[in-house]
């Protein structure tokens, strides 16, 4: 089906392990931002106090010829990709909300959607996770979970997906404090993508006109990359202003302020939203990654005509962060104690055993999948105790000894 992605085992790790970093700077190593998991299906008034079912949209269009539809600001050269005509119907709003049902019935009293962004559940649970965890504004509610959106027009890859993942954060300040707030967290949401292996060169940040902005945004920065397709959206900031709570407030006819026992003030507050659409940070990360090297690197190559790839992944997010390779296969004291240094590695490292190929075609192999080390277990190594320690980047190689392996790659990570 199209634009649904599986990932495999690689890009499963590589993944988790981008996720793993946004926990760690954003909610882990930040005072006042909480973690909460909610399900992907909500009330349908939900939807109508946000204003996703009034606002949602984008805008189709329908070939006349061949009845394909398109996203109508999607369509290039005005002409239909399919049949080549440039007939269209008058475009229509499109709502991008998937519908269900809950229940064994199939009606309008049955109905709901699958959430298009993972933000409203932290303004819906603003008042019980302020009151469970005792926050004091600023403080901020993040959400990493998966969000749906039946797009007209799909492609590049992983770039536009009808199912994907988001990281979000609702930072709630108060009214007056928001522009200070918007500014830092623009600067704080790009030092992170430029922590993870992004290009600064490759970013760009693009304010929408006020003209364009959503419905409740009163100023949003768009953090763009430049894809091999050009320059688009990577992740966004927007200023929310207070509009959620007092939408969802009025729909539920329950306050959602907040009240400082200090000042002895009470006030919706105002909500700074970063958003990060995990797979195109993933997709970014992997096109400024790539490195082809012309004739290869003599190391790994039996032919200096030959053509290596390099992914030169962050350490930290890489799938594999180290390789053991035996020197040689099929030799019972090699590949042993290959198996002995990998069970000691493993539950401290994502590691791989790799046995299968000559040396040069295992190392070729661990650079394209972005490995940053490799250890060869060869015969100096039975009698020394000792193993090659090989960096992906530099190629350079030394020798550490078993018992101080494990203290080497924590540094070096």
């Amino acid at each position: 089906m199209e634009a649904l992605w599986d990932y495999g085992p690689l890009g499963s790790l590589m993944k988790n392990n981008i996720k793993k970093e946004w926990l760690k700077t954003f909610v882990q190593s930040r005072d006042g931002v909480v973690l909460i998991d909610t399900p992907v299906i909500m009330h349908p008034k939900t939807w109508e106090a946000s204003g996703h079912l009034q606002n949602f949209m984008d805008p189709l269009v329908e070939c006349k010829n061949c009845h394909a539809r398109f996203r109508a600001d999607f369509l290039k050269e005005k002409k239909c990709s399919q049949c080549g005509k440039n007939e269209f119907t008058k475009a229509q709003n499109f709502n991008l909300m998937f519908k269900t049902f809950l229940g064994p019935v199939e009606d309008a009293a049955h109905l709901a959607y699958l959430r298009p962004e993972t933000a409203q559940s932290m303004f819906t649970d603003f008042d019980l996770v302020r009151e469970t965890m005792r926050l004091k504004i600023p403080f901020g509610i993040a959400q990493i979970g998966h969000a749906f959106r039946n797009e007209i027009t799909t492609g590049n890859f992983t770039f536009r997906l009808r199912e994907f993942e988001q990281a979000e954060i609702e930072y709630f300040v108060k009214p007056g404090e928001d522009e200070k707030a918007f500014e830092e967290w623009v600067d704080d949401w790009e030092n992170f993508i430029i922590k993870l292996g992004i290009k600064k060169e490759n970013l760009r940040r693009y304010e929408h006109k006020k003209e364009d902005l959503s419905h409740y945004s009163k100023r949003t920065i768009d953090i763009e990359y430049k894809y091999p397709f050009g320059w688009a959206e990577l992740t966004g900031i927007a200023n929310r202003t207070n509009y959620d709570l007092s939408q969802h407030a009025k729909f539920s006819q329950k306050e959602l302020n907040y009240f400082d026992e200090e000042t002895k003030e009470r006030y919706v507050p105002f909500v700074i939203e970063p958003s990060l659409g995990i797979d195109r940070l993933l997709l970014a990360i992997l096109c400024d990654s790539y490195e082809e090297i012309k004739g290869g690197r003599t190391e790994t190559t039996q032919s200096v005509k030959e053509e290596e790839i390099v992914l030169r992944l962050n350490k930290k997010i890489a799938p594999i962060f180290v390789a053991v390779l035996p020197l040689v296969k099929n030799k019972e004291p090699i590949t042993k104690k290959a198996r002995e240094v990998y069970e000691k590695l493993k539950p401290h490292f994502a590691c791989q055993n790799d046995e299968t190929g000559s040396i040069g075609k295992r190392y070729r192999r661990q650079d394209e999948i972005g490995t940053p080390f490799c250890i060869t277990i060869d015969f100096d190594t039975l009698e020394k105790n000792d193993v090659t320690l090989r960096d992906r980047d530099t190629m350079k190689q030394e020798r550490v000894k078993i018992e101080e392996l494990m203290g080497t790659l924590k540094e070096k990570l």
